[in-house]
């Protein structure tokens, strides 16, 4: 044999290993950035959801359609408390949110819309759409609810500041799930058929192997000429989960702060709550408070019965509720971690009967 088909051989021996699926990309766990979004969008909406809207009038409140509206049932299919959560969530991660009056009076927010904009009249939504349903006919500005959180939509912040994180969170991850890994070597003599059927033969046979280690106490495997597997002893130096709540945290703190809520209170630190419940009330609720109260007088209440004093208002959740809804934040992250740590337990299957 020349030196050239001894390459050529050599060559095909390499992509014949390299075929095998023995190697996994590094994981990417999305549901870091979903549980960090979710537990700040939801601690806020939480909080809008338990105010009281209503109409003022000569100093009294005045209960008609609109107070049933937006407090109990502002749609046949959502509660109050839906709908507001629905709109805070939507409101924060897509930057808008297009709440439009049915002929029956219903409040209906829209999945999605089209939007054109002008300078000098009444900006006009198209193609808005509800679950199955598409509205033929074009709002305008002044006949609809539209809220708008930022200059800049922050599902963009988000992504970005999630690349840092995710590729962080996704190698300590993998470290861990390496614990204990059943790890080898499989030696294959060149004759070995190179073909695909040959190449998907060997592989089953290497998953069968690699399944009677791993689900077995006692696995007993046949030798076969041309074929050694050697294993190898593992000694990854592991990170502890506590490394996997630091990432979570430093993630959740750096979404709580573009939003405006302190970061004690989100951790259901109970040891000085005054300070951050008035601030997180202060800064982050009250905003959202005032835009959606200055847009339905802006739409529902007429600009002369403004003037004479009539207008919405609103009445916030008290500071008992809002301990609640701490310490459901501080719960939902603890069950999170938890349930993490009992399943990175249950790889460590073994560890005692070593010698």
């Amino acid at each position: 044999m020349g030196i050239l088909d001894m390459i050529k051989s050599r060559n095909k021996e390499l992509e014949f290993m390299f075929d095998f699926d023995l190697i996994q990309d590094t994981s990417k766990k999305i549901h870091m950035k979903q549980l960090a979004i979710q537990t700040c969008i939801n601690m806020i909406s939480r909080t809008i959801s338990q105010s009281e809207f209503y109409v003022k009038k000569d100093k009294k409140i005045v209960k008609d359609e609109m107070y049933y509206r937006l407090n109990v049932r502002p749609n046949p299919n959502m509660s109050a408390s839906q709908f507001w959560q629905t709109v805070v969530h939507k409101l924060i991660y897509d930057n808008e949110c297009l709440i439009i009056q049915s002929d029956t009076e219903d409040l209906l927010i829209a999945d999605s819309f089209t939007r054109i904009e002008y300078a000098l009249v009444n900006d006009l939504f198209k193609d808005v759409t509800i679950k199955n349903f598409t509205f033929s006919r074009t709002f305008q500005m002044s006949e609809v609810i539209y809220l708008e959180y930022s200059n800049k939509k922050l599902s963009t912040l988000f992504d970005g500041l999630y690349s840092d994180y995710g590729e962080l969170f996704g190698r300590i991850i993998e470290f861990q799930n390496r614990k204990n890994q059943i790890r080898g070597l499989v030696d294959v003599e060149a004759i070995t058929d190179k073909s695909e059927k040959g190449q998907e033969k060997l592989q089953n046979y290497i998953n069968k192997i690699y399944k009677a280690f791993s689900g077995k106490s006692v696995a007993i495997v046949p030798q076969q000429k041309g074929f050694k597997l050697e294993e190898m002893k593992n000694t990854t130096q592991l990170q502890s989960v506590d490394e996997v709540a630091k990432v979570i945290d430093g993630f959740l703190d750096q979404v709580a702060k573009v939003l405006g809520i302190p970061i004690a209170l989100l951790h259901g630190d109970m040891g000085d709550v005054e300070k951050p419940t008035r601030n997180y009330m202060t800064f982050c609720i009250d905003p959202f408070l005032k835009k959606i109260r200055d847009e339905l007088n802006a739409k529902m209440i007429d600009k002369k019965e403004f003037l004479a004093g009539k207008k919405v208002e609103t009445k916030r959740a008290s500071y008992s509720n809002m301990f609640d809804v701490a310490t459901a934040v501080d719960k939902y992250k603890y069950f999170i971690i938890k349930n993490y740590q009992e399943s990175s337990e249950a790889l460590k299957g073994g560890e005692k009967n070593e010698a």
